[in-house]
């Protein structure tokens, strides 16, 4: 594991030394099956608790197979970063969807306006109800969950698309507060 300075804005350093073997280990198989070690897991790695909270709720909502698909939950937390202008987020998470679409234009799109992206009307409606969710969660009420139940959105999807929403406008803060820098290999593709 090579190390890594300057990834945040806090005067919290990481102590490669000190880190948790668990800790270790799985940013090891990161950076075997990515290629790399995404700068949050490293920021993340300061706290145990922390470290196993965030993947945990990541890995549940991004990782295993639920309701979406990948590519879905990409786009949703593309579209959450791209209004919350969280560099971090942006970045990694638009490199992700452009490697899943094999497409880096359309996820160029989604990134900057996904209503120019030529979208199916079904993600379509899933990505204005995260829009309006971000923007004004006040303002959700039953006409947009009838919305996405319309386009045959199942009552679990429409729970997972929630979740993905509300995770990555938390992400997006903590990231954006902490000033977290993008891996540069995100800006490659």
């Amino acid at each position: 594991m090579k190390k890594k300075y300057n990834l945040w804005s806090l005067n919290i350093p990481i102590n490669f030394k000190k880190l948790d073997k668990e800790i270790i280990n799985y940013l090891n198989v990161c950076e075997k099956n990515l290629g790399l070690i995404p700068n949050i897991l490293l920021t993340n790695s300061t706290d145990k608790k922390r470290f196993e909270t965030f993947n945990i709720f990541y890995n549940r909502l991004m990782q295993d197979k639920n309701f979406l698909n990948k590519i879905e939950k990409e786009m949703i937390a593309v579209v959450v970063s791209s209004i919350n202008r969280c560099l971090y987020c942006c970045v990694s998470h638009s490199y992700n969807l452009g490697k899943l679409l094999k497409d880096p234009i359309l996820s160029k799109k989604i990134l900057i306006n996904y209503k120019t992206a030529n979208l199916t009307s079904k993600h379509q409606a899933m990505l204005d109800f995260s829009s309006k969710l971000t923007r004004n969660s006040y303002l959700i009420d039953d006409n947009d969950r009838n919305l996405l139940r319309r386009k045959k959105y199942s009552e679990k999807h429409i729970l997972e698309i929630i979740e993905i929403t509300s995770f990555f406008n938390m992400t997006n803060r903590i990231a954006s507060g902490t000033n977290m820098v993008p891996n540069k290999e995100y800006f490659s593709f």
